[in-house]
């Protein structure tokens, strides 16, 4: 018992030393991309801590919400390439390179648009509506809130349609939830990008999951109703749930848990692997005995259907609606609970510096 408390004591100390590493890392590059910006875009970029747009969020588009900070479709070359030095020191390369295809599909949206528009399909009225949502691959905003170079406490969000990235520092700790991803469309059926599916596994290894599950197990797991609009911690609603539903992890053969282990990697690791590390140690000290899936809607893909992952620590839900009976648009987002914004690490260094 020694060796492990032992062991366990080592691990948990690494990952805070892994975590000092990468807020250094963070600050260095932070301070660097603010180094590119003329005074003009500071003054947009640069918000105070306190600011409540730090602890806003939406995963609307432009023209539905106005966002807080500079614009990237504005920032030049040598800004641009300082803040994805930035974003691949948050994320492992399969975040970065999902958030960057997020964007992308932005711009194939308008384009998708533009083409039924010109095919008839929908009226003029609806087509200048459209327009005025303003989905483009510029369209997203940057804020840094705080001052990375000096201050104990900061932050960086990185916000527009379908994308809220949430970077909260304290001292050597940092929180990145909550973490919104969704793809519209799911997967571009048509022109060059046809095949396109930015949030691929997410949809992939929960049909896997689910279809895993014998009769009984589906009947447990599987929830009565509609499928949602949208995830239920959506902007407008509680930002936690706080009954667990569904099937429990204990409830599962062993090949079962590995499959929903799979799942739950898919969103933690979208992160940088330190803070993955850190994340999953945290899942597997509760066990996945203790995690619990809930699916609603179709068991085929194309068709409505919704998943909520719920564990002592963690919540994960994903949403694939559409228009009619075609299910190819998602919403996805990761939770830590009681440390979205940070609330956690924030408190820490509080009764910290009181002491």
């Amino acid at each position: 018992m020694k060796r492990i408390i032992s062991t366990l004591f080592i691990f948990f100390l690494f990952l805070y030393s892994a975590s000092a590493q990468t807020v250094s890392s963070l600050r260095e590059w932070s301070t660097s991309f603010i180094q590119t910006l003329n005074d003009a875009e500071k003054a947009q970029a640069m918000l105070e801590f306190t600011d409540s747009a730090r602890t806003q969020w939406t995963n609307l588009p432009l023209g539905l919400a106005p966002r807080a900070g500079l614009r990237y479709g504005d920032l030049s070359e040598q800004s641009k390439i300082a803040f994805h030095k930035i974003l691949s020191n948050m994320f492992s390369s399969q975040g970065y390179l999902k958030t960057f295809a997020i964007m992308q599909v932005d711009d194939i949206l308008h384009e998708l648009f533009e083409i039924k528009f010109q095919n008839g399909e929908i009226p003029e009225n609806s087509i200048k509506m459209i327009r005025t949502l303003n989905w483009d691959y510029g369209n997203y905003f940057l804020a840094i809130l705080g001052n990375p170079e000096m201050d104990e406490k900061w932050g960086l969000k990185f916000e527009g349609h379908h994308i809220s990235i949430n970077l909260t520092v304290s001292g050597n700790e940092f929180s990145m939830t909550p973490l919104f991803l969704g793809s519209d469309p799911a997967v571009v059926e048509v022109t060059q990008y046809a095949g396109l599916r930015p949030l691929s596994k997410e949809e992939d290894y929960g049909f896997w999951f689910v279809n895993s599950l014998d009769e009984e197990q589906k009947a447990k797991a599987t929830l009565e109703g509609d499928v949602p609009g949208d995830i239920f911690t959506s902007p407008n609603r509680p930002q936690w749930l706080e009954e667990f539903k569904g099937i429990k992890g204990s409830e599962l053969s062993e090949a079962q848990q590995k499959i929903l282990h799979y799942l739950i990697e898919e969103y933690i690791q979208n992160l940088d692997h330190q803070k993955a590390e850190e994340y999953l140690a945290k899942l597997h000290a509760h066990g996945m005995d203790e995690v619990y899936f809930a699916w609603i809607g179709s068991y085929e893909p194309m068709k409505p259907h919704y998943y909520v992952i719920h564990s002592p620590d963690f919540l994960i839900e994903y949403d694939n609606v559409g228009f009619l009976d075609n299910a190819n648009h998602i919403h996805s987002i990761l939770r830590e609970k009681g440390n979205d914004f940070g609330v956690d690490i924030l408190k820490n260094h509080r009764m910290a510096h009181h002491h």
